[in-house]
């Protein structure tokens, strides 16, 4: 069944279909077979959003046959971010990719816009719709300069890329929709055209709530994932049991050794992570959570290709952090000891697995470009899960 609709944007129309999909209402969680990665507890949502103020929103472009991408933003707080900014930092694990406005938060530790996650070819069109958005808000006016931070994953294999058909209204729309609760997860926003592990990829979210004994703060984790290598759940080699992995056998087999196989079979795509906290720690103890965040992508099995962009985005909402534009005044604060932060480490790495499987779980069939990107089979990757007495 297809259904279509019309959204108005600065007087322009629109029009996105919007394509059911067989299986769509079997999707599930990864708590839902059982798996529940590390130590900690999430959250009451498993979200980032479990972190007071964070908020997220998409768009999803879904028309004709072969345009199959989006937007999806990560909002720190409610404020304004340009005004009020929150303590930030980056890291890469492998800089095949994008992260345009990384060097400033580099540099200065901070982030002063929404976090905007799109396609490769869209990522100057959302730094220039960000900084466009950032300088029309009330208390900007005599703003000069905006650091827009933008990441992407390539979704080329399912989408018509070279069209960027991503447009200024589209990440206006992701701002502006933005919102706290549960986050929707899979074939949408910036995870519409993504692949993952030859299965189809997309957003994924998951959460960390610590004991009272570690200081009680919230870790969440949101991914964008569109890599490769051998599927792994639980110590599980779901990839190798269901035949569909990074350097399979296969290939050589059919004589093709020459580099010309497949764009999942060699591992290639990027991973976009974005951590969230509300501990109160500095830019240099964030860039160590970032770190972790890619670390976490070791236990879903990543390949960390050459032709992967592995970047993590990390920040924290607590009040103590945060940067006012334009006070020159010292200040008091209280930083969370570097002792303090390994309970944010496990918790970073426990939430980053678990993001990663919720976007593949949650994901449906998409078929663009003539490919068709298929769901992960949850009967067979129970049935798998079960022979290795994962069973719970």
């Amino acid at each position: 069944m297809n259904t279509a609709f019309i959204w108005m944007f600065a007087g322009a129309t629109v029009l996105i279909s919007m394509i059911t999909l067989s299986g769509a209402q079997d999707r599930i969680r990864t708590r839902d077979l059982g798996v529940e990665p590390g130590v900690f507890q999430p959250g009451p949502l498993n979200a980032i959003s479990d972190v007071a103020g964070v908020r997220v929103g998409h768009t999803t472009i879904i028309q004709g046959d072969n345009i199959r991408t989006g937007v999806t933003a990560i909002v720190p707080h409610e404020g304004n971010l340009f005004q009020e900014k929150v303590a930030g930092a980056v890291y890469v694990g492998n800089a095949f990719g994008k992260l345009a406005g990384s060097t400033q938060v580099d540099e200065l530790g901070t982030i002063e816009t929404p976090i905007i996650l799109t396609n490769t070819l869209s990522v100057g069109t959302a730094v220039e719709a960000t900084v466009a958005y950032m300088l029309r808000l009330d208390g900007n006016e005599e703003v000069r300069s905006v650091n827009a931070l933008v990441g992407e994953t390539n979704d080329g294999g399912l989408n018509d890329i070279r069209g960027q058909h991503v447009k200024p209204h589209h990440i206006w729309e992701a701002i502006d929709t933005a919102s706290g609760g549960t986050i929707r997860e899979g074939s949408v926003g910036a995870g519409t055209g993504t692949r993952a592990f030859g299965w189809k990829g997309g957003i994924g979210t998951s959460s960390r709530q610590l004991p009272d004994q570690f200081g009680g703060y919230t870790v969440g984790v949101l991914v964008q994932s569109n890599y490769g290598g051998v599927l792994t759940i639980d110590g599980v080699p779901i990839g190798k049991e269901l035949q569909r992995y990074s350097y399979a056998p296969s290939v050589a087999d059919k004589g093709n050794d020459s580099g010309s196989a497949s764009f999942d079979n060699l591992g290639d795509g990027s991973c976009m992570l974005v951590v969230a906290t509300d501990a109160p720690v500095d830019a240099r103890d964030l860039k160590r959570i970032a770190t972790r965040a890619v670390f976490g992508l070791a236990r879903t099995g990543s390949s960390y290709s050459n032709g992967s962009g592995d970047f993590a985005i990390a920040f924290s909402t607590s009040q103590e952090m945060r940067s006012t534009f334009g006070d020159r005044s010292p200040r008091k604060r209280s930083v969370l000891q570097p002792d303090g932060v390994s309970p944010l480490f496990q918790a970073t790495l426990e939430a980053t697995e678990e993001a990663v499987y919720n976007s593949m779980l949650q994901a449906t069939t998409i078929t663009g470009n003539g490919r068709t990107a298929e769901a992960l089979p949850i009967d067979q990757v129970r049935q798998i899960l079960e022979q290795y007495g994962r069973d719970q």
